[in-house]
């Protein structure tokens, strides 16, 4: 006898309902893993285990990815605060802190697309993304201001703005504390405490055809180029920046910059070491001189804010672009950056002794963190003494 067609035919495949947010989180994790422009759109579909043509029925390109994901990491945190329970100001600030460190935490992997790769979003997009970061800073610093009613609306949002760095820190390392989310709130109502500065002058950017290095240029042309690349990398991101680019900002043809570097890579990686060397130059002079562990501490807190203060092209490349550095050298460096967060936890396990070394290696990123979101936010002006702010507000963390 034969069967009926229906008992011998496959069953339909049916596509998940979820199947867009999830070829969205695979983009953004992967966004955040290797960078937006080492991600292509077949890695983001093997990932999600489905082929590539099938990612374009519910995404136009990869750009389109970018967005959606983008949009729900600020989507998240704006859900997360949208309707908190408590009454009094204190508490309506607990509970806004809370929930954006479980958000931090539960999306570490994919939060990182609010710090580098937004950069990669069309001026409209970007403009989207600042008006639901203001939002959420704005729910934070309501309350804040109830409860510091001296605080001037710049001066409160400078603070929120310092507590999400504290919560975004968590993108920057995959160790853990005892209870992150806890550490974290605490860091955050720590850092919302603190004295606030007088905020600094917005002052106009550098129009981006304008070389950064005045009208006096350094003699070498090796110190020129690096100082060149490192200005287009940070403003333009590494991808959209050619040999070409960096040769004419200099002063030269792209067949000259060959006689001193290999490639864009060879740049890229040269600065990194530059940075790496400088900061542990910094860092041991600084304690040499310190009298005891404190000393150490404060020293060494001061002489990462007067670099990235100093150097600020070279810090925002060497945080934002090690993805596309060389294999060999990235893990190099890797290294080197692991050393130097070691050499803080030391510092700070010395001064805090009974505090575990996963939670001392929290708050030294989230310290870092700090440093570099809130002088970006000041660009990087040491007028009025914002420096010096900046390096009480890390030195906070440490001791939060």
């Amino acid at each position: 006898m034969r069967r009926a067609a229906s008992d011998t035919a496959p069953a339909p495949v049916r596509r998940p309902k979820d199947r867009k947010a999830r070829i969205a989180l695979a983009g953004a994790e992967l966004f955040c893993e290797r960078g937006y422009h080492g991600v292509s759109v077949d890695e983001i579909a093997a990932a999600v285990g489905i082929s590539g043509p099938a990612v374009y029925r519910h995404f136009p390109n990869k750009y389109a990815i970018l967005v959606h994901a983008t949009r729900e990491v600020v989507g998240a945190l704006l859900a997360a605060t949208g309707q908190p329970a408590a009454n009094s100001a204190d508490g309506l600030l607990d509970d806004l802190l809370r929930a954006l460190a479980e958000v931090a935490v539960s999306r570490r992997r994919v939060a990182g697309l609010y710090q580098w790769e937004g950069r990669y979003l069309t001026p409209e997009h970007r403009q989207e993304f600042a008006a639901s970061m203001a939002t959420l800073v704005g729910r934070v610093a309501a309350p804040l201001r109830e409860l510091r009613p001296e605080l001037t609306a710049g001066q409160a949002d400078l603070l929120v703005n310092a507590a999400l760095s504290a919560f975004g820190s968590v993108t920057t390392y995959r160790a853990t504390g005892t209870d992150t989310e806890h550490l974290l709130t605490r860091v955050a109502w720590t850092l919302l405490r603190t004295d606030a500065p007088a905020v600094p002058p917005r002052r106009r950017p550098a129009p981006e055809d304008t070389p950064a290095t005045g009208p006096v240029r350094p003699a070498s042309r090796r110190e020129l180029l690096l100082i060149e690349a490192m200005r287009l990398f940070h403003r333009h991101g590494y991808h959209a920046v050619a040999v070409e680019d960096i040769g004419r900002a200099a002063g030269m043809q792209a067949s000259s910059v060959y006689r001193y570097f290999p490639g864009k890579a060879d740049l890229l990686a040269a600065a990194y070491y530059r940075a790496t060397d400088r900061l542990t130059g910094a860092t041991t002079a600084a304690i040499a001189d310190a009298s005891d562990p404190a000393d150490a501490l404060h020293r060494v807190v001061r002489a990462y804010v007067d670099f990235a203060f100093g150097q600020s092209d070279l810090v925002a490349v060497y945080l934002a672009e090690n993805n596309n550095l060389p294999d060999r050298d990235r893990h190099e460096l890797r290294g080197a950056q692991r050393l130097h967060v070691e050499e803080w936890v030391g510092l700070v396990r010395a001064v805090r002794p009974d505090l575990p070394a996963g939670d001392a290696r929290v708050l030294v990123h989230a310290a870092l963190n700090v440093v570099t979101d809130v002088g970006r936010l000041g660009r990087f002006d040491s007028t009025a003494g914002y420096d010096t702010w900046t390096a009480r507000l890390a030195l906070a963390v440490l001791h939060a």
